[in-house]
């Protein structure tokens, strides 16, 4: 008779390492790269392989089209460049690209075929995270682009968050700056001259809800006469 065995270390490492792999494909498929490559063969090669290992491939075949799709809204935020292309090289699209005031900053990784240490000094200095040489391994390519794609992420999330947090800090001083009040209305004058019924401003800058009800005082005042005598009890919200 066979018994189930409990669930080992082994196992439980296992079924982290799949967690963990499920999360890295899912990134790779929405992960978006940008690569720019003036020769068509290797252009058309790394292209390939990138597809195959899950990632949407963005091409630009110089130098100065690669700037141009970098400046977009959705520019891809892994970007893999030649080092020597005709016009803008890869050395000065990374300086240029450091220059773009983007919340969410690129990760480049130059591929070149000059090694050397004063030649990848000066890739890095350029404004390149990493450098890879031509011709590269196939796998040593796939973990750099594995762990650009994670920084990538991070990245990302981080300036969400920190766009959550300064939402969130506008919203506190809005509701605790002084608030110029009608004295007769009781309307609300927001930072842009307008005018809000208190109700509104208080529903549009706090999670408050509003329930409209009336206290004994004007159920008194507008109702006294045509109410019936009560126990003097009111239930009030």
């Amino acid at each position: 008779m066979k018994l189930a065995l409990p669930l080992t270390e082994f196992s439980f490492s296992e079924s982290l390492a799949y967690t963990v792999m499920e999360f890295e494909r899912k990134a790779r498929r929405n992960m978006r790269i940008l690569i720019a490559e003036d020769d068509a063969t290797s252009r058309r090669l790394l292209e390939a392989l990138l597809t195959k290992w899950g990632y949407e491939v963005v091409v630009a075949a110089t130098g100065s089209q690669a700037w141009e799709l970098v400046q977009a809204q959705d520019a891809p935020r892994l970007v893999i460049l030649d080092r020597l292309m005709p016009g803008m090289d890869g050395i000065e699209l990374c300086k240029q690209i450091r220059t773009l005031n983007a919340r969410e900053s690129f990760y480049i990784i130059l591929l070149t075929t000059q090694a050397g240490r004063e030649n990848i000094v000066t890739g890095l200095e350029a404004g390149a995270n990493d450098y890879v040489c031509k011709p590269y391994d196939h796998s040593e390519l796939r973990a750099r682009v594995r762990v650009a794609s994670r920084v990538v992420e991070l990245q990302i999330s981080l300036a969400e968050r920190i766009k959550e947090l300064e939402d969130a800090v506008n919203h506190i001083k809005t509701l605790q700056g002084i608030l110029p009040i009608c004295m007769h209305c009781h309307k609300i004058r927001d930072d842009t001259d307008v005018w809000h019924r208190l109700e509104k401003y208080i529903a549009k800058n706090t999670a408050a809800m509003l329930s409209h009800s009336i206290c004994p005082e004007c159920l008194e005042k507008y109702y006294g006469k045509i109410l019936p005598p009560t126990d003097g009890k009111t239930n009030v919200e």
